[in-house]
């Protein structure tokens, strides 16, 4: 599972690392919201959140749904600029079925790899629109409403609640954090100049790769979705972020330029963190009745093949086809001592299979 973006014949000029002051806002909008996700912000989300005036917080509260659950495309802009006010500029300038409909992409989300027509002018795209939104509650559906019935009236509005944000908390933080993403956007294009996209793509994230074939070239972001877009004719940008871990986004609906969001600072593992189908593996692997019960004797000490199977009342090649899979998820050390064959359980690795399957399923 993955989201790819074909990227054959696309120039180096028109792949672009910058800081982005709109999609960082977003993304400590949606930390002050979900402060579950991000525990290494703890202590600033308690004190920015300490420090919001009630009528600001309750404003953020209707339009919550921009960030929270995920990322509307309208923050993650294709063009990074210096400020705010010229990135809200630049949105101020969308046609309104076109913000419409990403904007409420979050109670859409099925339709959002096909292209579904705006609810703005398809009735059945509003008709839906309005059910999902209603479904969130009272205070969302109402919102709604309101951007069917007047979406100019509603785009100012969210102008000034980004603006308010932005006097209330943000200015001060971007001030602090823009110099770090700045640093790290021309580090890796430097990286791409020097050492080309792959490099500069594995510097992004271990989640982030290019595959070359035959047919052409697409950067992949592994993620726990499908989803396939060009960004041929258009380009590609990569935002920086300070706020985003664990969350790694890519913007790719269809006619929209693709855009990726990545954390720097990162605390990935040495070596990366795991594909999310090495974890659906690992997960699988240790889920099996009898392959974890294997896993309490491999746990404590090295077994081989013959002694499993006679601790455990089934025949060697059972076991076998057991460890096969476990080995094949990387769960298991071997050794020869003689001849015999010890195997025995990776407890660092399974140690962290939990926390590797929720930052799978938050990416």
């Amino acid at each position: 599972m993955s989201v790819t973006i074909d990227i054959t014949g696309l120039t180096h000029e028109r792949i672009v690392f910058g800081p982005s002051p709109l999609a960082e806002l977003g993304a400590a909008l949606h930390a002050l919201s979900e402060p579950g996700h991000h525990a290494r912000l703890h202590g600033w989300v308690t004190s920015t959140s300490a420090g919001l005036k009630p009528e600001l917080a309750d404003r953020l509260h209707e339009a919550e749904f921009l960030w929270r659950s995920t990322r509307s495309d309208i923050l993650l802009p294709p063009c990074p600029r210096e400020t705010l006010a010229e990135e809200l500029d630049d949105l101020d300038r969308m046609p309104d079925e076109q913000y419409v409909a990403a904007a409420l992409e979050i109670s859409c989300a099925s339709q959002y790899d096909t292209g579904a027509p705006s609810p703005l002018v398809d009735d059945r795209s509003r008709e839906r629109a309005l059910e999902l939104a209603a479904a969130r509650g009272p205070r969302q559906s109402a919102f709604v409403r309101r951007m069917l019935a007047d979406p100019p009236a509603v785009r100012a509005w969210i102008r000034r609640r980004l603006e308010d944000c932005d006097q209330a908390f943000f200015a001060e933080t971007w001030q602090r954090v823009r110099v770090q993403l700045a640093a790290d956007a021309r580090h890796k294009t430097d990286l791409l100049r020097r050492k080309g996209l792959a490099e500069a793509l594995a510097a992004v994230s271990s989640a982030v790769s290019l595959q070359e074939t035959a047919q052409g070239a697409a950067v992949v972001v592994d993620k726990l979705m499908s989803g396939r877009t060009s960004a041929v004719g258009s380009g590609l940008t990569l935002l920086p972020t300070a706020f985003g871990w664990p969350h790694l986004f890519a913007l790719h609906a269809p006619g929209w330029q693709p855009v990726v969001q990545y954390p720097v600072g990162s605390p990935e593992p040495s070596g990366g963190a795991p594909s999310v189908e090495t974890v659906k593996l690992r997960l699988e692997a240790v889920a099996h009745p009898m392959r974890m019960r294997l896993c309490r004797s491999l746990a404590r000490s090295p077994y081989t093949t013959g002694e499993l199977a006679d601790a455990y009342g089934i025949s060697a090649p059972e076991v076998s086809r057991h460890l096969s899979v476990m080995r094949k998820a990387g769960l298991l050390t071997t050794r020869r001592r003689g001849r015999y064959v010890l195997h025995q359980l990776d407890v660092t690795l399974v140690a962290r299979l939990g926390s590797d399957f929720l930052e799978g399923v938050l990416r």
